[in-house]
């Protein structure tokens, strides 16, 4: 229906619409296409780089009903920011003075600000058709449409259009391109729309690179189930693929990655797999299946067929659903492994590889094949991961599905670049009130990821048009990152590391404080010479005041107690029952095997306190209860005592572990804190007594819960403040924090902790931005 077919009496006006948000490559245009023929609309619409520019014109009745669908009906992955209406002088007029509507092509201004799509995962049209025999995409592996796809990692430059893309070098058939420029058909303007015709295609290779015969899926899905390690090359990068059921070829691919315990990720083709080997609420199915599919922490079940090398010592697993038609496809061969281990296709403390030249070289000795493919990947990104606490989603890894969707800031921030700390580092551009977290970099300690990150930093800044000459860093000067952000400008706001962990909570909450921050981590660079890392803050942007803190224990070696929990379970020992305490008689059965000299010097060090930094670390204090408990005497990894903790923790109830142990507070300097020497005469005298380690754990959760709200509770009373900002790694225990959440909500405060951003340092960048970027605006 035109607008001649209207009624004469229905008066006819004209509008101009900008859409803001993320309407670029998600099937925004056919949309506003399909609405305005809908309504009887005529107009045009348009990407440019503010976002999706409409002009229509019609009766104004149909024209406000139009307006109203178009945030109410829009497309699922689309993110209306705001939209922009004005009076248009005239009514729009297709070419010849022909009534209609028409989608134009995209037009450039001088700096972009619409959004990036992240990459979304295969939809369930796309599936279908690639199990669909009589379908020309049958087993097609890069089949998508505007629903589901690649995009921010083949994305070079906005608009977000195929000659900007890395699909570029892929002109398309005649009956893909018919689809491309059909509004009416889903894969309309989709930008890498492909079939096995005109688009990218895979190839298999042995282990020296060699390129081989035969059908690539059927015979990748072979060689897994023969137990050999497989490099494939996917949407942001290489996995190394092994069997996750085979107990043989998960030890393997530990031994020559060199990762002896740190848990690995399981990819499986659907929620009916996940079901076999994991115990799901509704929610953790939910995000499973959600288009962003990260890798979900989920509860395994046992001797349901997955190896227990996969996570060693731990009752969960990360989970992540199929989410590209290569990984769907090769998990539905009838050779493949059910659930595949699938782990970054990189070396230890080295990026994940991405182009094949580079995958055959780094990664020669670790793969048994290669499954590659010739479609070009620009940006690295690797696979997020997620875990439900407190009923809510929370990112513990930020990266595929949801970088570079932008964190919409609720108050004034100038321009800035944060560019984070050195464990799993990211860093955050703001421009124009919104923050663009990057992807997961990771460990900034050597030259390989440090070159990552700077060509993050150089793309995302590329992509965005923008160069901040602001910029914000940990206040740690030795930081690579920090190094970075003192490098490019004399404009550069040093940011104290657990003011930009509470800074990340706020600004995702739209907080300007004060709050109460109770951060609670590893170690963080403090400002009176000791490592902080269980604190109680009064903060808001602009600063912040250090009410409370857990109590001081040596840090014997310094860095080195951190892959060594047993000096810390010496250190509180020392702390709680003095020197004699150390001797062979009196040490706990965990302690009385670590090697007698070893302890004789740490014992000397800890008498005269040489090389013993005082430390305030929660995640220290974990470290000293698992050595004590026999739980973890070496950590192979970041937080591995903490985890096995919490997973021991997990297998006792309230009820059980009661009582819990005392509540003591002391007082320091001005300093409310939280006292633990006490836990060591305790424990011993549990240990002894044959209490349950389960038990034991629980009791040391709950009392470190019940520690923290009476210590809330002190610092909130004079001046009254309610909210409360829960932030660090340690609050990625499940059980810690929906414990702590509850106890502080029953005194009355609000509390908010990290979702969509990480609690742990991968949320820092996003802090730094906050807090850096408020002092000059």
């Amino acid at each position: 229906m035109t607008v001649a077919s209207q009624s004469a009496s229905c008066p006819l006006r004209a509008l101009h619409i900008s859409v803001h948000g993320m309407v670029q490559g998600v099937g925004f245009r056919p949309f506003v296409y399909r609405l305005a023929v809908q309504h009887g609309l005529n107009g045009t619409v348009a990407n440019n780089s503010d976002g999706v520019a409409i002009h229509i014109g019609g009766p104004s009745e149909a024209l406000a009903r139009f307006v109203e669908a178009l945030r109410a009906e829009a497309p699922p992955m689309a993110r209306i920011g705001r939209i922009e209406t004005s009076r248009a002088e005239s009514l729009p007029m297709a070419t010849g003075g022909e009534t209609g509507f028409r989608i134009l092509p995209s037009r450039h201004g001088a700096r972009p600000s619409t959004q990036i799509a992240p990459d979304i995962a295969l939809c369930a049209d796309c599936q279908r058709e690639i199990l669909d025999p009589a379908n020309r995409r049958f087993c097609y592996p890069f089949t998508n449409c505007t629903n589901c796809g690649p995009r921010f990692t083949i994305v070079k430059h906005i608009p977000y259009d195929r000659p900007n893309t890395s699909m570029a070098c892929f002109p398309m058939c005649e009956a893909c391109s018919r689809e491309y420029h059909d509004p009416l058909d889903r894969r309309f303007h989709a930008q890498p729309n492909a079939c096995p015709v005109c688009g990218p295609r895979l190839s298999w290779h042995d282990g020296e690179g060699r390129p081989l015969p035969g059908d690539c899926l059927p015979l990748a899905a072979q060689a897994l189930a023969n137990g050999q390690v497989v490099a494939i090359k996917g949407l942001g990068g290489f996995h190394l693929a092994v069997d996750g059921g085979s107990e043989a070829a998960v030890a393997t691919l530990r031994q020559r990655k060199a990762r002896p315990a740190k848990p690995l990720a399981i990819m499986v083709r659907d929620l009916v797999a996940a079901r076999r080997y994991c115990r799901l609420s509704d929610t953790e199915e939910a995000l499973l299946a959600s288009p962003e599919r990260p890798i979900v922490l989920v509860s395994r079940k046992e001797r349901a067929g997955l190896a227990e090398g996969v996570a060693p010592g731990l009752d969960r697993v990360g989970v992540m659903l199929a989410y590209t038609p290569l990984h769907f496809l090769l998990l539905s061969q009838a050779a493949s492994p059910r659930a595949l281990v699938m782990t970054s296709g990189n070396r230890s403390d080295e990026p994940i590889c991405t182009a094949n030249d580079e995958a055959l070289r780094r990664l020669h000795g670790l793969a048994d094949f290669f499954l590659l493919h010739d479609r070009e990947i620009v940006t690295r990104v690797d696979d997020s991961v997620a875990r439900i606490m407190d009923g809510r989603i929370r990112l513990l890894r930020r990266a595929r599905g949801y970088s570079p969707v932008p964190v919409p800031l609720g108050r004034p921030t100038a321009d800035i670049l944060a560019c984070g700390g050195e464990m799993k580092n990211t860093f955050c551009i703001v421009r124009g009130n919104e923050a663009y977290l990057s992807q997961h970099i990771g460990e900034l300690t050597e030259a390989a990821q440090f070159d990552f990150f700077r060509e993050s930093v150089d793309h995302l800044q590329a992509v965005l048009e923008t160069t901040p000459a602001r910029t914000a860093c940990d206040l740690h000067p030795d930081y690579l990152s920090s190094r970075y952000a003192r490098g490019r400008t004399t404009d550069c706001c040093a940011v104290q590391h657990h003011h930009a962990h509470i800074g990340a909570v706020m600004a995702e909450h739209n907080l300007a404080g004060p709050v109460v921050g109770l951060v609670l981590d590893g170690a963080g660079h403090g400002g009176d010479g000791t490592v902080f890392g269980g604190e109680v803050y009064r903060a808001d942007r602009g600063g912040f005041v250090r009410l409370a803190r857990l109590a001081h224990l040596p840090l014997p070696g310094g860095d080195r107690a951190a892959t060594q929990p047993w000096r810390m379970g010496m250190a509180l020992l020392h702390r709680g029952l003095g020197p004699e305490a150390l001797d062979q008689p009196g040490l706990p059965p965990s302690l009385a095997t670590v090697d007698h000299t070893a302890r004789r010097i740490i014992g000397q060090m800890l008498a005269k306190g040489v090389h013993c930094p005082p430390t305030s670390s929660c995640g220290r204090l974990f470290d000293a209860i698992a050595a004590l408990l026999g739980l973890c005497l070496e950590s192979s990894y970041e937080g591995q005592a903490a985890m096995l903790l919490e997973c021991q923790a997990g297998l006792a109830t309230d009820d059980e572990a009661a009582p819990v142990y005392p509540v003591a507070l002391g007082e320091d300097s001005g300093l409310l804190v939280i006292e633990s020497a006490h836990l060591a005469e305790l424990l011993c005298r549990d240990l002894r007594a044959g209490t349950p380690l389960p038990v034991l754990a629980r009791r040391f959760h709950l009392w470190l819960a019940a520690s923290l709200e009476a210590a809330v509770a002190r610092v909130c009373r004079h001046p009254r403040l309610d909210e409360v900002v829960l932030a660090g790694g340690c609050m990625q225990n499940r059980l810690l924090y929906e414990t702590l959440a509850l106890r502080l909500r029953q005194i009355g405060c609000t509390v908010y902790g990290g979702e969509k951003v990480p609690m742990n340092d991968g949320g820092l960048a996003l802090g730094q931005a906050y807090t850096g970027g408020f002092s000059c605006v």
